[in-house]
């Protein structure tokens, strides 16, 4: 959970992804009278049974405890994927707004197809947060091949990827110079030739080296 929070998450809250998600979609209706709200949920309510039917967890919050503007930050500080909002003008026009958390965007859009639309959607958000995760990775691996060099970059921050000759002791004595330590052996490792960034000793393959915030 750490790692999924650390990972996708932003100054505005948690961002999960779909799949993890306890809830995928909240729709909050907009409304002035108890009479506009029998309206809304009349709409609403068979879109929840169809999208539960789809596979996706919704939830329909018509508490009137808070008003709109709160749940919209609640439910964006809680990371839901999906926010869907619908007015008395969207039930006059066939229409909702819908918000997409991990970008913060919305648009409005046809009530009719709005099931197919948020399953895509909800894909293309599991798909955006992976790619977004894995390049901000990818931008902040360095490979280090001398001591000099892993002193420099460990101090710029990111991920080194470092020959190490396997032992606990240069690992502590590495720690004790850096601050940084071994993250992970990865499961991918490749096969290579070469020589301790420390102690100079024969390695067979790189590991990831990073500083514990």
């Amino acid at each position: 959970m750490g790692a999924l929070i650390m990972a996708h998450s932003d100054d505005d809250g948690l961002v999960l992804p779909p799949k993890l998600a306890p809830i995928q979609v909240v729709i909050v209706p907009i409304y002035r009278t108890e009479e506009q709200l029998e309206l809304l949920t009349a709409k609403i309510k068979p879109l929840v049974q169809e999208l539960k039917k789809a596979g996706i967890s919704v939830k329909y919050d018509d508490s009137d405890a808070n008003k709109p503007g709160w749940k919209f930050a609640e439910y964006e500080l809680r990371g839901v994927p999906v926010r869907l909002a619908m007015g008395g003008r969207d039930l006059e026009n066939g229409t909702v707004e819908i918000a997409r958390r991990d970008l913060k965007t919305k648009e409005t859009v046809p009530f009719d197809g709005l099931t197919e639309r948020i399953k895509a959607l909800l894909d293309d958000i599991q798909e955006t947060i992976y790619t977004k995760a894995k390049t901000f990775r990818q931008d902040n691996t360095f490979r280090v091949d001398t001591f000099e060099q892993f002193q420099e970059q460990i101090e710029k921050g990111g991920f080194l990827m470092a020959h190490w000759d396997g032992t606990s002791e240069t690992e502590e004595a590495i720690k004790e110079a850096t601050k940084a330590t071994i993250r992970c052996i990865p499961f991918d490792q490749e096969a290579e030739e070469g020589v301790c960034v420390y102690s100079g000793k024969p390695s067979k393959g790189r590991v990831v080296f990073a500083r514990a915030y």
